[in-house]
C-alpha cells in the first residue's frame, strides 16, 4: 500500500511531560484551597478571612508545587545524565562489548541473531549512544525530564485550578460559602478528570469518578476539623 494511504496514528505519550505536572497543579489547587476555605469558613471565620485564607493558599500552593516539582524533575534529570555518562564511558572503553549488549537486546525481543546484529551495528555507525539509552536504559525525548516545563506548569494549573474556589466564596452569600465553594469545586474537579482522560486518552468515568471522590474526602476532613475546632475555640 502506498504511504499516501498508511493512515497517522496519534499517541498519547508524548504528552506525559506536561499532563501529569498540569493535571497534578490544576487538582491539588482545586482540593487544598477549596478544603482550606471550607475549613476555615466551619470554623465560624468572617468572610474576608475566608478569603484571605484561600488567597493565601492559592500563592502558598503554587510556589510550594514550582519548588518541588522543580527540585523532583530536576533530580530525574540528573540520574538521567548520569546514567548517560556511564553509557557513554563504556562505549569508549568497551565498544564490542556495547554491541554485543545491545545485540542480545533485540535478540530477547525476538529479533533473530544475523538481523539483530545487523541493526545493532548500524544504528551504533548512526548514534550508538542515542541507541543504548533508549534500548539499554530506556530513555527517550518524549520522557525524558525538563524541570523547568514541570515546574511552570504545575504553579500555572494550580494556580488555574485554585481561583475557582476562590472566585466562588467571594461571590457566595456570607451563609452559603461553605455551600457553594463545595458544589462548585466538584464541579470543576469533574470538568478536570474528563478533561485530562480525554488528554491522555483514558476512560472519562473512571477518572471523574477517583478525582471527584478523593476532593470530596478532602473537604469532608478539613471541613470537620474546622468545625471542631471553632466550637472548641
Amino acid at each position: 500500500m502506498p504511504d499516501a494511504y498508511l493512515p497517522k496514528e496519534h499517541h498519547y505519550s508524548q504528552r506525559t511531560g506536561w499532563l501529569r505536572a498540569s493535571v497534578l497543579g490544576a487538582n491539588d489547587g482545586i482540593v487544598s484551597t477549596a478544603s482550606l476555605m471550607i475549613g476555615v469558613a466551619s470554623a465560624e471565620t468572617s468572610a474576608s478571612g475566608i478569603l484571605v485564607a484561600g488567597m493565601a493558599g492559592l500563592v502558598a500552593g503554587a510556589m510550594s508545587m514550582a519548588a518541588g516539582e522543580f527540585v523532583s524533575v530536576s533530580s530525574q534529570a540528573d540520574t538521567e545524565k548520569a546514567d548517560l555518562e556511564i553509557e557513554r564511558a563504556a562505549l569508549q572503553a568497551y565498544p564490542e562489548e556495547e554491541l554485543e549488549e545491545l545485540t542480545q537486546i533485540y535478540i530477547d525481543r525476538g529479533v533473530e541473531p544475523v538481523t539483530a546484529r545487523a541493526v545493532a551495528e548500524q544504528l551504533s555507525r548512526h548514534d550508538a549512544l542515542s541507541a543504548h539509552a533508549r534500548d539499554e536504559i530506556g530513555l527517550t525525548e518524549v520522557a525524558s525530564a525538563n524541570p523547568i516545563q514541570a515546574a511552570w506548569s504545575s504553579a500555572a494549573s494550580f494556580s488555574a485550578g485554585a481561583i475557582l474556589p476562590l472566585i466562588a466564596a467571594a461571590l457566595a452569600p456570607a451563609n452559603l460559602v461553605t455551600t457553594v465553594v463545595a458544589v462548585v469545586s466538584l464541579l470543576s474537579l469533574a470538568v478536570l478528570g474528563w478533561l485530562s482522560a480525554k488528554a491522555g486518552g483514558a476512560g472519562c468515568v473512571r477518572a471523574v469518578v477517583r478525582v471527584v471522590f478523593w476532593g470530596a474526602a478532602a473537604m469532608i476532613v478539613t471541613g470537620l476539623i474546622g468545625a471542631a475546632f471553632g466550637t472548641v475555640v
